[in-house]
């Protein structure tokens, strides 16, 4: 059974997604490091190049791809909700965890990030992640078999909670 990490940006799914695998001692896998890796190119470069569409598309090539594997940690894009067909595929051998953190912490974490691509044009910074977190909000709770609130930064309390959620010894 796979641990998959899903969560708007900034909740800490790397961070966490590296300390769970070290917990664990299992495989970590980055969905978008896949992405990066079978394009060619960072994920900017693709959505600037392609659009939108075609990176969902990459992701749920390489969602489809993984959800074949076992006994992984899966650090999935915030994005991977959009689309059901990827919660189905990363559901049938996978216990979906939801990060998630206030948004004073989310802008405090991606404000200065530029392998963060904009989601939407016109608009302010915060007022993208407020529209953005909002737009998906109902999608990510769905998803979530569980909820951790990753604000407080204690990664170790969090590795700790997902390990008892899942009913493992680390």
């Amino acid at each position: 059974m796979n641990i998959v990490l899903i969560g708007y940006r900034g909740t800490g799914k790397t961070t966490i997604g590296k300390a769970l695998a070290r917990s664990l001692k299992r495989r970590l896998i980055g969905m978008d490091d896949l992405i990066v890796e079978k394009g060619g190119m960072t994920i900017p470069e693709i959505v600037e190049r392609y659009g939108w569409d075609r990176f969902r598309d990459m992701e749920s090539e390489v969602t489809k791809e993984i959800s074949a594997l076992d006994n992984c940690i899966i650090d999935c894009g915030g994005g991977v909700i959009l689309r059901d067909k990827n919660i189905s595929n990363l559901k049938k051998n996978g216990i979906i965890i939801l990060l998630a953190a206030n948004m004073e912490r989310i802008i405090e974490r991606i404000k200065g990030d530029s392998n963060r691509p904009p989601l939407k044009d016109g608009i302010t910074f915060e007022d993208e992640q407020k529209r953005v977190l909002e737009e998906r909000r109902e999608r990510y709770l769905k998803a979530a078999d569980y909820t951790v609130d990753t604000s407080d930064g204690n990664v170790e309390e969090v590795v700790d909670k997902i390990v008892q959620f899942c009913n493992l010894d680390n």
